[in-house]
């Protein structure tokens, strides 16, 4: 509580209570809107405005003006007053007399000025500049703001602050709706409109005028700094280096277009797909300002809620679509769209050159459908219908959020809602991927919290205000930026058109694929090898394999931070060379399907960080066995009302041949194959050879043995290993992920393993420790 704010609640509610439509607020010395609401009423009360409001609107500003600016020689003591409780409400210390404007105000109002960028322009407070006291701008850098983009701030109020529309913005070094308005405004007025032609709006106007202003190397002035202003605005961007890695850049405020602003551009034009021509063409400008960019620039990929017939497959392909979005399913409503799949219509698509994404959208209009259990149950739903169709493991469906939500309801609705998602795809067998449909800061929100694989962006809402003030999600792979109509005739369809980003998720191209066989795999690791061998580079090509392998399970966004980035070069070298990526083999031992991506995953986590002798953990344990054994603890934290027994648990659900969980038969298989196979490598085999040995020969049909006695040795090592990374103190990164898987799955916050009673933990141990060592005796069994 501030005492200050609090005096000034106090004044302007016993001063001001009594007059009609004068608005109480909260005496709790908290500056919020509330308290410069009653300020801003009682200065309208005092400007003679019979109809009182919360917006200090053009009638405010009009009186004011005819007032004169207000500083030493303004009479009215309660308007000085209400200046003065104003400036202590942001914070500025400002009287030592209230009513008097004396020295001390005017150094308040001096420091407020200095901070918007107005100091030496004007001295008093201006109509504009009482305005800005009455609300809750900030004009000092706040946590999270970037001190280039409050020098922007500055900038622009001090080029800009007499034009009439022109009011003063924050200098927080937040980029937000206001700011983009602003910068709209900005390059308004350099075009030369009027005061009633400037609107801050990114209409045909102002696009045509930008049409006119192409800027490249060399150039210098007012449109170069408006340039670099968006730039800026757009955050930090990823590129790729010389060297195939991935990298960050920031632009700076400049009036020069030079060699880093250049730069700059290349690599903003290489992340969101536009042609490189390292200039500030039109389609650079609008991609800089609007979240559609240019929406007339050519788009490759398509969503509509129509039935792609063979007519309309065929004009879509004329029109230069390779890629459409279609939904997988659709609740009973007294208002059907129609809008599923059709049967048939995958293998149309098909024939007809197109691939497919899928989207999921049972409702997702609003702040209140988006909860834990509805994402649950839309997870399950979207699973059991991409099984319908045919959709093959790995396929990355994109779930929607069709409304603006603010950040708060991102927090407190949308990532819970998500964190449903993924246990629902998770508990069924990880056969599917989530993605996120919304505005792109859902998308860049719900991606760092639940480590969504693919972003779809709703840019064609250029009007959301998660979309105005934030750069494209780095993980972006479909961006949607208008709306057309494609064909003639029986080929005539609806969409919106997409521009799809480079590398990212390619669709599905076939449905119901059969996993090969271990003949076929065999010969990819061999061909992955060799290619691996000449690529070259600093890296062994055991690992290039490997990093290959797993590279498609959510890229790097899931396995930087834990066992380092992936070769980008290697991965592009493989794709050149036409390899067919193979994401399910068929395990001869128990006739079940294998997940490459999870096996090559865990490989690499293995070989980079190999496990450590005793009972501590390390990363390449995370990225295997104990991963899957933090989601699966999480499960039955969130399934404890029904199984209140961590032991009953897992002897019913771990490591089962079929039915629902995290921790399946196929995810041990593939944890004790990728540390068997790994070690040999370590050993000094290469990778294309220890796979060849462990398949052709007989050390997959011994693989939890080998496993068992490789990583733990015996049992009382298993629990306690298991305990540590539950319960014990491990790095920060593994420390994050244990606290990431479990609540991915258990879809509350963390309460953490050891905070248990311990006998509840123990039994949950024996239980997991029991069933691995079962397993044991099942492959025994098998053998026999």
């Amino acid at each position: 509580m501030d005492p200050k704010v609090l005096e000034a609640q106090k004044w302007v509610n016993a001063t001001y209570g009594q007059v009609p439509q004068y608005k109480k607020c909260a005496e709790d010395g908290i500056t919020g809107w509330a308290t410069m609401y009653s300020l801003t009423r009682a200065l309208q009360v005092e400007l003679g405005i019979a109809s009182l409001s919360d917006n200090f609107g053009p009638t405010t500003l009009a009186k004011l003006a005819a007032l004169g600016d207000v500083g030493p020689n303004t009479t009215n003591k309660n308007i000085v007053t209400i200046l003065q409780h104003g400036l202590f409400c942001k914070g500025y210390w400002g009287a030592s007399e209230y009513g008097v404007y004396d020295g001390q105000t005017q150094l308040a109002v001096l420091a407020l000025l200095s901070n918007t960028g107005l100091g030496g322009l004007i001295s008093g407070v201006q109509p504009k500049v009482f305005k800005a006291v009455l609300t809750m701008d900030a004009y000092t850098l706040i946590a999270g703001g970037k001190e280039k983009v409050r020098g922007i701030q500055q900038w622009l109020n001090r080029r800009y602050y007499q034009r009439r529309n022109f009011f003063v913005i924050p200098c927080d070094g937040i980029f937000s709706r206001d700011i983009q308005k602003a910068l709209y405004l900005a390059i308004q007025f350099e075009l030369g409109m009027t005061d009633d032609q400037a609107t801050g709006v990114f209409g045909p106007g102002t696009q045509a005028g930008l049409r006119a202003h192409p800027l490249a190397a060399g150039a210098t002035g007012t449109w170069v700094q408006i340039y670099s202003a968006a730039c800026v605005f757009n955050g930090t961007i990823k590129y790729k280096t010389q060297q195939d890695t991935w990298s960050y850049k920031e632009a700076s405020f400049t009036d020069v277009f030079d060699i880093e602003l250049k730069g700059w551009t290349r690599s903003f034009q290489e992340f969101t797909g536009l042609p490189v021509t390292q200039e500030a063409d039109f389609a650079t400008w609008c991609q800089t300002l609007v979240s559609t960019g240019d929406p007339s620039r050519p788009g490759t990929a398509a969503d509509c809620i129509a039935t792609i017939t063979d007519a309309r497959a065929k004009a879509l392909y004329a029109a230069g679509y390779r890629v459409v979005g279609r939904y997988l399913d659709e609740r009973p409503s007294s208002n059907p769209l129609n809008k599923q799949i059709q049967p048939g219509e995958l293998e149309t698509i098909f024939q007809n050159g197109l691939k497919v994404f899928p989207i999921s959208q049972y409702y997702g209009g609003e702040v209140s459908y988006f909860t834990y259990a509805q994402g649950y149950q839309d997870g399950l739903e979207a699973h059991a219908a991409a099984v319908k169709y045919g959709f093959n493991s790995g396929t990355v469906i994109y779930f929607a959020v069709d409304y603006d939500a603010t950040q708060a309801e991102i927090e407190s609705n949308i990532i819970p809602y998500f964190r449903g998602v993924v246990a629902a795809l998770v508990g069924q067998g990880k056969r599917y991927v989530h993605g996120v449909y919304g505005s792109r800061n859902v998308c860049a929100e719900v991606t760092k919290a639940t480590l969504a694989r693919w972003s779809f962006v709703s840019g064609m809402s250029t009007g959301f205000s998660g979309n105005m003030g934030f750069p494209l999600p780095e993980n972006w792979s479909f961006n949607q930026i208008q709306t057309l109509t494609v064909g003639s005739g029986a080929g005539q369809i609806e969409i919106d058109k997409d521009v799809h980003a480079k590398d990212t998720d390619p669709g599905a191209s076939a449905i119901n694929t059969p996993s090969n066989s271990l003949t076929e795999f065999i010969a990819y690791i061999r061909r992955l090898y060799d290619l691996a061998v000449a690529y070259g580079g600093s890296r062994n090509p055991s690992q290039l394999v490997m990093e290959y392998l797993r590279h498609i399970d959510y890229g790097d966004i899931k396995w930087e931070t834990l066992i380092g980035d992936y070769d980008h070069g290697f991965v592009a070298r493989v794709k050149a060379a036409g390899v067919q990526w193979i994401s399910e083999v068929r395990d001869p031992f128990y006739g079940i399907d294998l997940d490459v991506a999870h096996f090559g995953a865990s490989c690499n986590g293995v070989y980079v960080a190999p496990p450590p002798s005793g009972i501590g953990v390390s990363r390449s344990d995370v990225a295997g066995w104990g991963g899957d054994l933090l989601t699966f603890y999480g499960e039955w934290r969130r399934d404890s009302e029904s199984y209140s027994s961590g032991y009953t648990y897992c002897q019913e659900k771990l490591a089962r041949l079929d039915g629902p969980g995290t921790f399946k038969l196929r995810d041990l298989i593939e944890d004790a194959d990728s540390y068997n196979i790994t070690m040999r490598v370590r050993q000094g085999v290469n990778v294309a050879d220890a796979v060849a040995a462990y398949y052709q020969g007989n050390g997959y049909k011994s693989r939890f043995k080998q496993f068992y006695e490789g990583r733990f040795n015996n049992s009382s090592n298993l629990y306690a290993v298991a305990d540590h990374l539950l319960a014990r103190d491990v790095d920060t990164t593994i420390a994050v992920g244990r606290v990431f898987l479990i609540e991915s799955t258990g879809g509350i916050p963390t309460i953490l393993p050891h905070m248990l009673p311990a006998a509840k933990l123990a039994e949950f141990l024996q239980g997991f420790s029991e069933v691995i060592t079962s397993r044991i005796a099942d492959e025994n069994a098998r053998l026999r």
